[in-house]
């Protein structure tokens, strides 16, 4: 069974979150859902989850097909500032997985220096900050390991690519009989 791992922060993107965590499961892909801190964590709209694990239990011992970074704010900017995130990113990546983020998440790969020369996208507000990167405006871009998306209105799109990567297309085909998506 393949393993993703969904890192929350607080200020997390609701919708981002979600969307993913729901269409991968759907994939029966198994989902782990990492806080930054413990407890329950408060979205950028004031929406709280409680994620399965807290991260500093992942960052080390644990193996993950994938990573995926939700945006919104200040989620991304808490993400940033966490040497756990940075560590299992960094680990993650050099092992060959995959690594995935949306709206203004891609600039946590981009300060980590792991998208410099890749096509990537972003939401625009965060466009200036990405200057080392081949900018695209695409809603869902693939370079490799790395995958990137817009905004809460691409995360359907996003977590259906990040099914398809990991499992394949009739995967998303079948999950799509009940979602009913426009892919």
């Amino acid at each position: 069974m393949k393993r993703a791992l969904v890192l929350v922060a607080p200020g997390f993107e609701e919708i981002e979150t979600i969307t993913v965590i729901d269409i991968l499961r759907r994939a029966n892909i198994e989902v782990v859902s990492a806080g930054i801190e413990p407890g329950e964590i408060k979205g950028s709209r004031k929406i709280k989850i409680v994620p399965d694990v807290q991260l500093n239990k992942v960052v080390n011992d644990e193996d993950f097909d994938m990573i995926i970074l939700p945006g919104g704010m200040p989620g991304t900017t808490n993400l940033k500032k966490d040497k756990s995130v940075k560590k299992i990113i960094e680990r993650m990546y050099k092992q060959g997985k995959y690594t995935s983020a949306i709206c203004a998440a891609p600039t946590v790969l981009s300060a980590i220096g792991l998208t410099t020369g890749k096509n990537i996208t972003s939401h625009p507000s965060v466009k200036n900050e990405l200057q080392n990167e081949s900018y695209k405006e695409d809603r869902v871009v693939v370079d490799g390991q790395i995958i990137t998306s817009r905004s809460p209105g691409t995360a359907m799109e996003f977590a259906m690519k990040l099914v398809e990567i990991l499992v394949g297309k009739e995967m998303v085909e079948e999950i799509n009989k009940g979602v009913m998506a426009r892919l």
